[in-house]
């Protein structure tokens, strides 16, 4: 493939989720690109220090020439010169932001993972951001659900949780190691079999004790009300800023799914805890394989992977249907979404 590949940064969810895949598969692919009306139809438009802080992560793996890498930039030219480097690299969002920020670490990541995945030998990441923050999965998610998932096709990725960083101040740490991937190989989760167990974690930072106490009790109680027990870790870890987080994760015989409420002010705890059961409780009732969330996130690595992949999910989302839109102009792979949005559905990405 050669010449400028132009992106419409508005299509779809029209975030920074283009933005994020885009130089990800651009550092694979070699596959220069343009990508304008980035996030038009949000009221802060343009690049955030955490969508930059991606862009010049990734940039920086595969020594990507660019023009409109700027806090604001509604336009960016990404073009890579290498192919991407394996290496020790620190990403820290405060320094794209001039001051501290919680731009998600996880997210990030997730842009980092595929290049550096390809990449001829072993990475050391250390990330510096929001580890816990809305709009983003939590580190927890990317610990067990996610990664999990991956490590079925062969990805091998170690990640460790130093600091907690929450809105607005970030300061969270995440280190993670990631091995060179082989023989990247596809997935069939189509049947997530019996559920085995309900777990989770209720946390804050510089918050009375009570506070995760309740939302622990809120889950217990709602889920007990299903006949579904659920053991709740309380951890009260020190951080930059005030911050409460409820994360569930259900493991089945054949899949885990995970579900995240966050705190924020004026939010009772036993909201926090319902915006986690409320989508479990979706999940529960839907019996997909895989939750809504991790099936936007599959889409790239598996599409990197040799042979067919297929899953169902408990909902198509407009992440995912943005997402399957955007990878078939990097990589030769015809991706079908079947399924209304906001119910559930199937995803194939054909050999």
């Amino acid at each position: 493939m050669t010449g400028l590949l132009t992106i419409d940064g508005s299509y779809g969810e029209g975030g920074g989720q283009i933005v994020r895949t885009a130089v990800s598969l651009s550092a694979i692919t070699g596959r220069s690109f343009r990508i304008h009306r980035i996030r038009a139809g949000r009221r802060d438009a343009g690049l955030r220090p955490q969508h930059l802080t991606a862009v010049r992560a990734v940039a920086d793996v595969c020594a990507a020439r660019m023009e409109g890498d700027a806090v604001g930039s509604r336009e960016l030219i990404f073009e890579p010169t290498e192919r991407p480097r394996a290496g020790e690299y620190v990403i820290d969002v405060q320094e794209a932001a001039g001051t501290g920020s919680a731009g998600s670490a996880t997210l990030i990541f997730q842009a980092l993972l595929p290049p550096l995945a390809l990449a001829s030998g072993p990475s050391h990441l250390t990330l510096r951001g929001g580890t816990h923050v809305r709009w983003s999965p939590p580190f927890h998610y990317l610990a067990e659900v996610y990664l999990p998932t991956l490590a079925r096709g062969g990805f091998a990725v170690d990640v460790e949780l130093h600091r907690w960083g929450w809105y607005p101040a970030g300061g969270g740490e995440i280190r993670a190691h990631i091995a060179p991937s082989d023989a990247l190989t596809s997935l069939t989760l189509e049947e997530r079999g019996r559920l085995v167990s309900v777990s989770g974690v209720s946390a804050a930072s510089n918050l009375p004790d009570h506070i995760i106490e309740r939302q622990a009790e809120r889950v217990v109680a709602r889920l007990r009300a299903r006949h579904i027990k659920a053991e709740i870790a309380l951890e009260r870890p020190p951080a930059a800023s005030a911050g409460t987080v409820l994360f569930l994760l259900a493991r089945y015989e054949d899949a885990v799914a995970g579900f995240t409420g966050y705190g924020r002010v004026r939010y009772p705890a036993e909201r926090v805890a319902d915006d986690a059961v409320d989508p479990l409780d979706r999940y529960i009732g839907r019996r997909a394989a895989v939750d809504a969330h991790l099936a936007d996130q599959l889409v790239v690595p598996l599409a990197l992977a040799a042979g067919a992949s297929t899953y169902t999910t408990s909902a198509v989302t407009r992440h995912l249907l943005t997402v399957a839109w955007l990878v078939p102009q990097f990589l030769p792979r015809e991706i079908t979404v079947e399924g209304a949005e906001g119910r559930p559905g199937r995803v194939t990405i054909a050999a």
